[in-house]
C-alpha cells in the first residue's frame, strides 16, 4: 500500500482496478484490498466522479475510465519511446523475421511500451502495456547494467527474484555478475529465464552520455531459433537502437541532466 497519503492510496485502488484486465465488482474488490470497505467505497466514487473509472449500474461493476485513457494516451505520446521509435522497429522486425520488442524501466520493473510480432508470432507474457521483472528479462537486465551504480544498488533491492523456471536468477550477486558481464559484452541474454521456450538478444538504448533510455529486444523459440543464430543480429539491433537514442535525444529526451552511469 502506498505511504503517499490520500493521493497515493486512491492511486493504489486505480492500479488494483487495472489489475484485473476486465471490469470488476466492488465485492471482488474488498476481498482483495487493503481499505476498510467505507474507505474503499469512498475511492471508489471520487475516481469515478472524476472520471478516471466507470461505473456500470446494470453489471454493478468498475472498469478504466476515458480520462486516464486520455491520460495514458498523452503519456506514451509525451514520456514513452514508442512513437519515435516505431518505425525503426518494424523495420527491424520485418528485417528479422522475430518479435521486437520496445521497453523502459518503471522503478524497478520493465514496462514494455510497444511490440511487434514475429512473423509467425508465437505466445508469449510480453505485450505493449504490460509490466515485467527487470531481473530476468533481456531488455530488463540490458537496462540494468547500465543505470547509475547507485540506482542500480536500490533496484537490486527491489528485486523480488522468484524463480519463474530453472534458469532464472534467483539472487542479488548472481544477477551482479551476469549485469558485469552485459556491460563488457554491451547487450543481453534472455536464456528461458522468465518463461520457459522464450529466449532473446537485447540491446540498451542510450544517449551519448550513457543515461539509460529503454532497451529493446529481438525474441524467438527456443523450438525455432536459437542464441547463436540471434546473436548474428546484434550489429543491426546495436544500430537500431542507437538510431531511435539520437532520434530520442533530438526531440524528446535531451541530455540535460544526466545520470552518469558506472561503465
Amino acid at each position: 500500500m502506498s505511504g503517499d497519503g490520500t493521493v497515493g492510496k486512491a492511486l493504489d485502488v486505480l492500479e488494483q482496478v487495472a489489475g484485473y484486465g476486465r471490469p470488476v465488482r466492488f465485492g471482488t474488490l474488498l476481498d482483495a484490498s487493503d481499505f476498510p470497505k467505507a474507505t474503499l467505497y469512498r475511492f471508489l466514487q471520487t475516481l469515478t466522479s472524476q472520471g478516471m473509472l466507470a461505473y456500470d449500474p446494470d453489471r454493478q461493476t468498475y472498469s478504466l475510465g476515458m480520462r486516464l485513457v486520455r491520460l495514458a494516451h498523452a503519456a506514451w505520446t509525451q514520456s514513452s519511446l514508442a512513437p519515435i521509435a516505431r518505425p525503426f522497429i518494424d523495420r527491424l522486425s520485418a528485417e528479422t523475421g522475430q518479435t521486437v520488442h520496445l521497453a523502459q524501466l518503471d522503478n524497478a520493473q520493465v514496462l514494455y511500451v510497444d511490440k511487434r510480432n514475429a512473423a509467425q508470432s508465437i505466445e508469449m507474457f510480453s505485450d505493449a502495456g504490460k509490466i515485467g521483472p527487470a531481473y530476468c528479462t533481456g531488455v530488463g537486465k540490458a537496462m540494468l547494467a547500465f543505470i547509475a551504480p547507485d540506482d542500480l544498488e536500490r533496484v537490486i533491492a527491489q528485486q523480488s527474484f522468484h524463480r519463474f523456471t530453472e534458469h532464472t536468477y534467483t539472487t542479488p550477486e548472481a544477477l551482479s555478475a551476469e549485469l558485469s558481464a552485459i556491460r563488457k559484452r554491451g547487450y543481453a541474454f534472455d536464456r528461458q529465464e522468465h518463461e520457459p521456450g522464450i529466449i532473446c538478444i537485447a540491446h540498451p538504448i542510450l544517449t551519448d552520455r550513457g543515461r539509460v533510455l529503454g532497451a529493446m529486444s529481438i525474441t524467438g523459440s527456443a523450438e525455432t531459433t536459437n542464441l547463436t543464430q540471434l546473436e548474428t543480429w546484434v550489429p543491426r539491433l546495436a544500430r537500431t537502437a542507437e538510431a531511435i537514442a539520437q532520434e530520442a535525444q533530438a526531440w524528446r529526451f535531451p541530455d540535460s541532466h544526466l545520470q552518469q552511469t558506472g561503465t
